[in-house]
């Protein structure tokens, strides 16, 4: 499933914890930032998309007025 926001309007930061890998996104149009903590073993595609997935979710709700 491709996203609906733009990754280009997003910064991505990646810091290994261990056995994991915390990903903070930040999406630039909007200034809203979300983290997420993923395997250490997934490729950093796969953390992106899981980052984006989150950062459509928080819009969304924000969007919606629930945050």
């Amino acid at each position: 499933m491709k996203p609906d926001i733009n990754a280009a309007e997003v910064l991505f930061e990646f810091i290994r914890l261990g056995n994991a890998v915390k990903v903070t996104a930040f999406h630039v149009p909007t200034l809203t930032e979300i983290s997420i903590v993923g395997a250490r073993g997934a490729s950093e595609a796969h953390l992106k998309l899981l980052g984006l997935k989150r950062l459509e979710y928080v819009l969304a709700k924000q969007r919606r007025g629930e945050l």
